[in-house]
């Protein structure tokens, strides 16, 4: 597939990485295409990584990857383009400035608003239940750990589990858009657990199926 991530922070570089050692062409677009750390990080990840303007990467590519913190998530958004027809992932969200609450919820979800923002877009919420570690490795845990993925186009959302997958998750199919409404709840319980439960980020959530 060719994806084009847009961020090349900690989430959009371990997902790139993940999606470029599985074969797919990825391109990371970010406001200044000559940044010595987002070309390095190509560069180490061969020929089928690049580095582009977010307007470049999100015209040549038919999957859109939102790895930018939400503040930033409409700006971007708005920098891609025309993203009509576009499968949108939503890695985002909603956080609070100090990360201690969700600023969306109940009645809707940042991936909704995203849906709102992407006119003509194909929105799927995956990838932001879990952090950026558990993106780059699963190394380490006896199971594999779940990745949700919320969508209202079947065959988008297909494309999306197929992703989770190559990054090395459970995927599980959570059903429609609004179901991001118990996945950005969710990455609010993971944080939490990580930073103020002080567990760290060495752990994920995983199902665990009773044996029969």
């Amino acid at each position: 597939m060719k994806i084009a991530i847009i961020g090349a922070g900690n989430v959009g570089g371990a997902l790139g990485t993940r999606w470029a050692h599985a074969g797919h062409h990825v391109t990371f677009g970010v406001r200044d295409p000559r940044d010595p750390d987002t070309l390095a990080l190509a560069h180490s990840l061969g020929p089928t990584a690049h580095v582009a303007s977010v307007a470049e990467a999100a015209r040549t590519a038919p999957i859109v990857v939102l790895a930018t913190p939400w503040p930033a998530t409409k700006e971007a958004i708005g920098a891609c383009g025309d993203l009509v027809g576009k499968t949108v992932v939503d890695c985002t969200n909603p956080l609070s400035g100090d990360a201690s609450s969700l600023t969306i919820g109940h009645t809707t979800s940042g991936a909704e608003e995203i849906a709102k923002w992407a006119k003509g877009a194909h929105v799927v919420k995956a990838f932001n239940q879990t952090g950026a570690e558990n993106m780059a490795s699963q190394e380490g845990y006896s199971v594999h750990p779940v990745m949700f993925v919320a969508g209202d186009d079947a065959t988008r959302k297909k494309d999306v589990i197929s992703l989770a997958r190559d990054a090395g998750f459970e995927a599980q199919d959570l059903g429609p858009l609004a179901s991001a409404r118990l996945l950005e709840p969710l990455a609010m319980l993971w944080i939490t657990l990580a930073y103020r439960q002080k567990l760290g980020r060495d752990f994920a959530f995983a199902l665990l199926r009773r044996r029969k």
